[in-house]
């Protein structure tokens, strides 16, 4: 496949390295430096763009990818307050777009996982329950997506969580997502259920970011030749 790397930082670079080890080619680099080239005319050489680039770029760069119907996997999170709107766009256009929060095979394991506690710990009210991530200090958003997905989840399934608060806690109905960044942590993700007698833990930590560029890859492989709006779900079939 011909791909377009979108946002060429350590992502961005892991992808690279992960796609020609795959026997793809990568046939457009877009960064900072050179955000006027991504243009329709430019991307309709392109088989598959893969986003990895900053919340604030995020949305104009899956519409443009709209634009001239490249099919796009997006890992960029911190813009999904626009999700919605551009699921809807894409289904309606009948174009091609792959989300997902966390690309590692791994944390989407975790996610499963994370659903299945959520549903027996609904019936135990005495296990009070906070979220912990860490990342590296140029991450921007926070908490993560990954976070984010995960408190979802819970909240979907523990009928006493309303909603979740970032680094604090004003009643019983909210939960906590402490959000930490320090070095140069890829991913580091812990739920907890905490009583007056014991705890349960779980956690997921990235060794490096290998795990989440494969993913990314291979979910670029998965889109080629479909329409429509996809996620790992999609493509994992758990």
């Amino acid at each position: 496949m011909r791909i377009a790397l979108i946002g060429y930082g350590k992502m961005g670079k892991e992808i690279e390295q992960v796609a020609l080890e795959r026997k793809h080619t990568i046939a457009l680099i877009i960064d900072i430096n050179n955000l006027k080239e991504l243009t329709a005319q430019n991307l309709k050489k392109i088989d598959v763009a893969i986003e990895f680039s900053r919340p604030e770029t995020a949305v104009n760069n899956i519409r443009t990818c709209f634009a001239s119907d490249t099919p796009i996997v997006t890992g960029t999170t911190g813009w999904l307050d626009h999700f919605e709107t551009i699921k809807d766009e894409c289904i309606k256009g009948n174009k091609t777009f792959f989300y997902a929060s966390n690309y590692s095979l791994g944390v989407n394991i975790f996610f499963k996982v994370n659903q299945f506690l959520a549903r027996i710990m609904n019936n135990f009210e005495q296990y009070e329950v906070e979220m912990e991530e860490i990342h590296h200090i140029q991450k921007i958003d926070a908490p993560s997506g990954t976070a984010i997905s995960l408190a979802d989840d819970i909240i979907k399934a523990i009928t006493r969580k309303k909603q979740w608060q970032l680094n604090k806690q004003d009643n019983t109905e909210s939960l906590k997502i402490n959000a930490v960044r320090r070095d140069t942590v890829p991913g580091t993700h812990t739920i907890k259920y905490d009583s007056p007698v014991d705890y349960i833990e779980m956690t997921h930590c990235a060794k490096n970011r290998k795990g989440f560029a494969l993913g990314a890859v291979i979910a670029a492989e998965f889109i080629a030749g479909k329409k429509g709006f996809f996620n790992m779900d999609d493509l994992l079939k758990f």
